[in-house]
C-alpha cells in the first residue's frame, strides 16, 4: 500500500470509529466530547496537550457507559499500530499499580489521583466531512493527536507515551517494562560508541528532569525543561494541593541539579546536537533504525515514516544526543533529531523508574503546515 493510500485508509477507519462513538453519546456527553474545526479561529484548544494527570479536555472514560467506552477505545486503536495500542492500554492500567506504590492516597485535588478512568477523548470538527477534522486522546502518560485533511491523515504528532513505574515485577521473576526497548536500544547504542564519539554524544554528565520540549505546541530552538508544576491545565482550586505539587516539582528539579549552563547545554537547537548517524558503523546504524522504529511504528504500517530511514542519506541526518549516566539504573535523557524529527526520552524521576517518550515533528506538529496549505487552496 502506498503512503497516500495508507493515509486515506487510516483516515476512513478513524472517521467511521469517531462517528460511531459520537452517535452513541447523549447531547451533554457530545457537547463535552466535541471541539472546534481544526484551523478555525477557535482551534487553540486542539493545540493544547499534556502528559500529567491533569484535565486533558474531552469526555473521560468515567463519564461513559461500557458500550461507549468500547467505541472510544476502537477510535483510539484506529490510528495506532497494534503494539502502540497495547502499550497505551498497559500505560492506562499502570495507574492502578502507581496507586498502590503511593499508598492509595488522594492527590491532585481529585478523589483518586491515579485513576485509569481519567483519560479524555475529544473529536474536533465533523468526522469524514469536507472540512478538516481531528481527534485527541490523552491522560497521564498518554497523548495521541490525529489530524485528517482532505480525507487523509495529515498529522499524528505529538505522540507521547510514558510509564510510571517504568519497570514493575510480574510473577515468576519477570518484569513489566512497556517502554523497555525504547530505553535499552538507546543505551546500548551510546555504550557502543568509541570514546571520541561518546564524548560528542554525551552533552552533560547529568540528566534533565524531563523531556526538554515539554508540552509546548511548537518545539523550538532555545526550549528548556518546563518544571513539572507548569505542565498542568490550571492551578488546583485547593491551595494546599497546589503547594504540594509545587514542592514535588521543586524537589524533582533540585534532585536533577542542573544549573543555567547545564540547561543551556541540553536546550533544543535548530542544528542537532550530538553524533550524526553518518559517523556510526553498520551495526550501530541498524540499532539506530530499530530505535527509530520504537517511535515511528506507533502508527500503522504504511502511515509510519520509518521506511524513509532505509535510505542512508536520510539516516545520516539523524543525530543522537545523550545526557546523564550510561549505566543502567542511573538518571538519563536522550534525543534523536533530524529534518522533521524530534524524539525525546527521559527516565530520571522516582529513583529512575518513571519514563517519558515523545515523537514530534517540529515543522508540522498538529498538522499546522498542512492546515496552512489547505486554507491557501480553499480560501
Amino acid at each position: 500500500m502506498t503512503a497516500d493510500a495508507a493515509a486515506r485508509d487510516v483516515a476512513a477507519r478513524c472517521a467511521e470509529a469517531a462517528a460511531a462513538w459520537l452517535d452513541s453519546l447523549d447531547a451533554e456527553q457530545r457537547r463535552v466530547a466535541s471541539g472546534a474545526v481544526p484551523g478555525s479561529a477557535d482551534d487553540a484548544e486542539r493545540l493544547r496537550w499534556f502528559y500529567t494527570p491533569t484535565d486533558h479536555g474531552g469526555l473521560t472514560v468515567h463519564a461513559q457507559r461500557p458500550a461507549q467506552q468500547r467505541l472510544a477505545m476502537a477510535l483510539v486503536a484506529s490510528a495506532l499500530s497494534e503494539a502502540a495500542y497495547v502499550t497505551v492500554a498497559t500505560v492506562m492500567g499502570l495507574e492502578n499499580v502507581l496507586d498502590r506504590t503511593e499508598g492509595f492516597v488522594t492527590s491532585f485535588d481529585r478523589d483518586r489521583g491515579r485513576d485509569p478512568g481519567l483519560y479524555y477523548l475529544r473529536v474536533f470538527g465533523e468526522p469524514g466531512g469536507a472540512a478538516p477534522w481531528a481527534w485527541r486522546f490523552g491522560g497521564h502518560h498518554v497523548s495521541v493527536n490525529v489530524l485528517v485533511v482532505d480525507g487523509r491523515v495529515a498529522a499524528t504528532t505529538p505522540l507521547f507515551l510514558g510509564a510510571d513505574p517504568a519497570s514493575s515485577p510480574l510473577l515468576g521473576g519477570a518484569r513489566l517494562r512497556p517502554l523497555g526497548a525504547v530505553e535499552d536500544l538507546a543505551r546500548d547504542l551510546v555504550r557502543s560508541l568509541d570514546p571520541d564519539l561518546a564524548a560528542a554524544a554525551v552533552l552533560l554528565p547529568r540528566a534533565p528532569s524531563d523531556i526538554v520540549s515539554g508540552n509546548r505546541t511548537r518545539a523550538s530552538a532555545g526550549d528548556r525543561v518546563i518544571p513539572l508544576a507548569g505542565i498542568w491545565r490550571a492551578p488546583f482550586e485547593d491551595a494546599a494541593e497546589q503547594a504540594k505539587l509545587q514542592r514535588m516539582s521543586d524537589g524533582i528539579d533540585d534532585k536533577a541539579g542542573l544549573d543555567d549552563a547545564d540547561h543551556a547545554a541540553v536546550a533544543l537547537t535548530d542544528a542537532p546536537k550530538g553524533v550524526p548517524a553518518s559517523a556510526l558503523d553498520a551495526g550501530q546504524r541498524e540499532r539506530l533504525r530499530a530505535l527509530l522504529g520504537c517511535y515511528l511504528d506507533r502508527v500503522p504500517e504504511g502511515l509510519s515514516p520509518l521506511p524513509r530511514y532505509a535510505d542512508d542519506t536520510a539516516l545520516d541526518a539523524v543525530h543522537l544526543a545523550w545526557a546523564g549516566s550510561t549505566a543502567p539504573g542511573e538518571p538519563h535523557y536522550y534525543r534523536l533529531q533530524g529534518p522533521r524529527l524530534l524524539l525525546e526520552w527521559d527516565n530520571t524521576q522516582r529513583d529512575v523508574n518513571h519514563a517519558h517518550s515523545v515523537w514530534r515533528d517540529p515543522e508540522a506538529d498538529f498538522g499546522l503546515d498542512t492546515l496552512a496549505a489547505h486554507r491557501a487552496r480553499h480560501h
